[in-house]
């Protein structure tokens, strides 16, 4: 279940209806979507999959890409696949970790583990949207985010694009308020 946390008054909210009111005015939609599909459950047990295993959990969960580009348009989709001792795993939390925006919109289905999608809302206060397995997340182009990990430092989740070349972060200088750790 999927927790949004503010910045300034550490007041946390639940209550699904509540997020949604608050991210409303951003467009920043939050949908839960089960994580189901012949073979799904086995596939997500691998901490690390290799490429063939990736793909086998993509392909298990065609039906929500297919529903997905009959609504929104998507053309493409990954897998990206966040784990301790990922070899890059500094390099990409400091990349997403501050401020930044996107020509297109950012999509992410979480489909295990968990992290963090911070937004700055219209009065400039910070909020931290907490997902995990079932969320998915839209973020229309230009809104002001950033992601992390929570401590677990697990996840995995399918990306969906309608052109890949709009997704590029574009950092702004806003700075980044504390938050406690979910």
């Amino acid at each position: 279940m999927a927790a949004l946390q503010y910045a300034e008054t550490m007041q946390r909210i639940t209550d699904t209806a509540r997020i949604a009111a608050t991210l409303a005015p951003l467009g920043v939609t939050l949908q839960a979507i089960p994580v189901t599909g012949a073979g799904v459950a086995a596939l997500l047990t691998e901490p690390q999959p290799d490429p063939e295993a990736q793909a086998a959990l993509l392909t298990a969960l065609d039906d929500v890409f297919r529903r997905l580009q009959r609504e929104r348009g998507y053309q493409e989709r990954d897998l990206v696949v966040l784990y301790p001792g990922h070899p890059q795993l500094a390099e990409l939390t400091a990349r997403f970790h501050r401020v930044h925006t996107h020509d297109d919109e950012e999509v992410r289905y979480i489909v295990d583990g968990e992290g963090v999608f911070g937004f700055v809302l219209e009065d400039g206060a910070q909020v931290e949207l907490t997902v995990h397995a079932g969320d998915y997340v839209h973020i229309p182009a230009e809104v002001e985010h950033w992601f992390r990990l929570t401590d677990a430092q697990r996840i995995k989740a399918v990306r969906y694009f309608s052109a890949r070349g709009g997704w590029t972060p574009h950092y702004t200088d806003r700075a980044l308020r504390p938050f406690p750790n979910p």
